[in-house]
């Protein structure tokens, strides 16, 4: 069996201001021209199809025209929700939308019954497991103590139940939304770290043929079996460096693993560029970077005058500006962005506790703070499925 494994299309998303509707569209033009071309037998999704959970009304109108493609093509397709999505919002209308062959997963409690499909080897058991927050699913799932791997593990262990009962040879693909040991982030996935613990170990889907992961925004292999794909566009500066793909996978009759990346069109190519305005304004190495969209650090030791207006007249599609004056360490003028670089929510505050007290918090004082950061993390999350 062939699939195509995609996620994190963020629908309605911009990049630096710039609106990637146009993009967007282009990509689900190359979705379906790639199912049709390279004979997909399934697609499968894996989650944060929007940006936000009240997404604009032109990021449904590509979702619904996305769908309606897919449906006609007579290729199934697998979805589930992120982080990003409301579950409830994308999951409405998923029994009819079902039978024209585009199944939503996101309900948490439904982890555990697959889409079934057959080739010619037999049957193939799709399992969607959406995003799953910790505190909303705990009780669903019961575990004691809510974090990322207890429910996960809790919801493969359902996977692994249903598929004992299938016939003998049925293989098995799982779409997860989560952070995977081993995965390398970006800037532009929202943090869904609880309890300061945000990643899994790949040993939670042991058994299972291939699992098709979404969340993070680069395209990558954990295991010859669980795998990125990565989102099919970039969102931040940080994914200068990768490659924009989908998976083609091709599962054969013992369960083994295929997998080809097939790119992804984007609209330009990103450059990072560093360096004082004068420098950035004369080099002819920057040439190439004439029509990319452009990210400048200036480290001059004073801002000059005009610095994005210069910059635009060589590079005019210049997005993003930052000042990086290059001191010594030692110098008190070192700048406090610079100072919290690399250091999370919980490091920060502690910080903070021992510049005004004195002292470092203590274990019990951490635990307090780790709870108040988990208990606004899980309020947020909680208001956002309830719109």
């Amino acid at each position: 069996m062939r699939l195509l494994h995609t996620s994190d299309w963020h629908l309605g998303r911009a990049f630096h201001r710039v609106n990637m509707l146009g993009a967007q569209t282009e990509f689900i033009g190359h979705l379906v021209t790639t199912a049709r071309e390279r004979e997909v037998d399934a697609v499968v999704v894996a989650g944060d199809v929007y940006d936000r959970a009240v997404p604009p009304l032109a990021a449904v109108e590509l979702f619904d025209d996305a769908l309606h493609r897919l449906a006609a093509l007579g290729v199934p397709t697998v979805m589930i929700s992120g982080n990003h999505d409301s579950a409830r919002r994308l999951g409405v209308g998923a029994g009819l939308i079902g039978r024209a062959g585009i199944h939503l997963r996101t309900d948490p409690s439904a982890c555990g019954t697959p889409v079934m499909l057959r080739d010619t080897f037999g049957d193939v058991a799709f399992y969607g497991l959406p995003y799953l927050e910790p505190a909303l699913v705990k009780d669903e799932f019961g575990v004691e103590r809510a974090g990322h791997e207890a429910v996960l593990a809790a919801a493969v262990d359902r996977v692994r139940a249903d598929l004992a009962t299938r016939a003998p040879g049925t293989r098995s693909v799982v779409l997860a939304h989560a952070f995977v040991t081993g995965g390398e982030a970006s800037d532009s996935e929202r943090d869904i770290a609880v309890g300061g613990v945000a990643a899994v170990p790949a040993g939670v889907f042991d058994g299972v043929d291939y699992v098709a992961l979404g969340h993070l925004h680069g395209c990558q292999t954990i295991t010859d079996r669980v795998r990125y794909s990565g989102s099919p566009l970039p969102y931040s500066f940080s994914e200068a460096g990768h490659r924009k793909s989908m998976w083609l996978v091709d599962l054969d009759a013992g369960g083994g693993v295929t997998a080809e990346r097939v790119d992804c069109p984007v609209p330009r190519p990103l450059a990072r560029l560093r360096g004082t305005l004068e420098e950035l304004l004369a080099d002819p190495a920057l040439d190439v970077h004439r029509e990319s969209w452009v990210e400048a650090t200036l480290t001059d030791a004073a801002r000059p005058a005009d610095p994005m207006a210069r910059l635009a007249e060589r590079f005019p599609h210049a997005l993003s500006l930052a000042f990086e004056p290059e001191r010594a360490p030692d110098d008190p003028d070192v700048s406090y962005a610079g100072r919290l670089a690399g250091r999370d929510d919980e490091q920060i505050a502690e910080d903070f506790v021992a510049h005004v007290r004195g002292t470092v918090p203590d274990e019990r004082e951490r635990a307090v703070l780790r709870d108040a950061f988990d208990a606004v993390r899980v309020d947020t999350a909680a208001r956002e499925t309830a719109r």
